[in-house]
């Protein structure tokens, strides 16, 4: 992803940084502290709890590289940049499945904030991509991996929680 934005909204932004803080005061300091104690057990040489939390400290570390580089690339979207007339990131879109007649609300966020357990699609996934730039009224064929569905847009909303 090096050089492109990565595009969060303000809840997702907040959540990066709070999980950056947590890593940073917290976590750091347990970790330091388990290394501190392997130590204490001797021969580092073969002691498997002075590895693991050395492992664990990587790993830490790696995580926390991850996040700055996220958030120094983070475009947030501005609430007054998001309209209501076409399906872009911050929206929650109300589709009918045509398939199986049911209604489903996306929330439509950067690839880094999806999850699709709350209903949250990432604008490069193949349903987001479908939706995106979309108006009520408007309907979608989606290649999903068991077929093609087809979604007619119902409602387009901002997405309070998000903002």
């Amino acid at each position: 992803m090096h050089g492109r934005d990565i595009v969060l909204t303000m809840k997702g932004l907040k959540k990066i940084e709070d999980e950056l803080e947590h890593l940073k005061t917290v976590r750091r300091k347990e970790v330091a502290e388990r290394i501190k104690q392997a130590i204490a057990f001797g021969d580092i040489s073969e002691n498997s709890e002075y590895d693991e939390a050395k492992n664990e400290q990587a790993q830490l570390e790696e995580r926390i590289i991850k996040l700055e580089n996220t958030l120094k690339k983070a475009k947030v979207v501005d609430e007054e940049d998001i309209s209501l007339e076409k399906v872009s990131i911050g929206t929650v879109v109300e589709v009918k499945d045509l398939d199986f007649d049911e209604v489903l609300a996306y929330t439509i966020v950067g690839s880094s904030e999806a999850d699709p357990y709350e209903l949250k699609i990432s604008i490069e996934s193949p349903v987001g991509k479908a939706l995106l730039g979309k108006k009520v009224g408007d309907t979608v064929e989606v290649q999903i991996p068991n077929g093609t569905t087809k979604y007619e847009v119902l409602n387009i909303d901002i997405d309070k929680s998000s903002i």
